[in-house]
């Protein structure tokens, strides 16, 4: 674990897995928007990410095996509880996530309290164009935290969020292991967690490739139906 040395109460995460064509750009990128501290989750890469991390001197956590997007925001929360951050805030490697619209997330939570905040693609009108089966099974996974939640979340896998203190404190306990985006809407509407959606604008993968295909997306719509809904019973 690195020596923390707080400069700001918002913690940026950014989870990377082989991002060695995009890291550097989204962490500079991020850097010039925001003075927010921020850290590297090396989930175990085997290309030049950590190469890339040690070069450019950014502050990292390195998982020695690969545990999963779960597994990397977890190691990220645990480090915003120990450093007493009020604010987390998740930045994918891939840059889909556009650094400039941090500034809506911090001022939404800071704003009206809430205990989430979610960068969303479709609670409002914008550029973004995914293929149609990941529409699909955004528009399932919506209906599914609509039914056992009553929240209409828009766009429920987007990792483009921000929570508070509260928040931070449970994550850093308890996080799903892998595909944790639905699973922890649920969990927090369960216990009276605040969860707000608002735009952002966001970008097709800047480079690199998606370690998700077919496959691992029908995985993941029957892991994550079939946990949201023991969440939803016994959590």
């Amino acid at each position: 674990m690195i020596q923390q040395h707080r400069s700001s109460d918002i913690l940026v995460i950014i989870p990377a897995y082989n991002e060695e064509a995009t890291l550097a750009k989204t962490v500079n990128e991020l850097k010039r928007h925001t003075t927010y501290d921020f850290v590297v989750i090396d989930d175990g890469s085997k290309d030049r990410t950590p190469d890339i991390i040690r070069e450019q001197g950014f502050p990292s956590l390195r998982h020695a095996i690969n545990l999963g997007i779960g597994g990397s925001m977890q190691s990220g929360y645990k480090y915003a509880d120990r450093g007493g951050y009020a604010y987390a805030i998740q930045l994918d490697a891939d840059g889909q996530h556009r650094p400039e619209d941090i500034a809506k997330l911090v001022d939404e939570i800071t704003t009206h309290g809430w205990d989430m905040v979610i960068g969303s693609r479709f609670v409002a009108k914008s550029s973004y164009r995914g293929s149609l089966t990941r529409r699909l099974g955004i528009f399932y996974f919506h209906q599914l935290i609509r039914l056992l939640t009553g929240i209409p979340v828009h766009d429920p896998t987007s990792g483009f969020r921000i929570v508070g203190r509260a928040a931070i404190e449970q994550f850093a306990r308890s996080y799903p292991t892998d595909y944790p985006e639905v699973e922890v809407l649920v969990s927090l509407s369960k216990h009276g967690f605040r969860i707000k959606e608002i735009s952002v604008e966001m970008r097709g993968r800047q480079g690199g490739t998606s370690s998700i295909n077919w496959s691992k997306s029908l995985y993941y719509m029957l892991k994550v139906t079939m946990f949201s809904l023991i969440r939803k019973s016994f959590s």
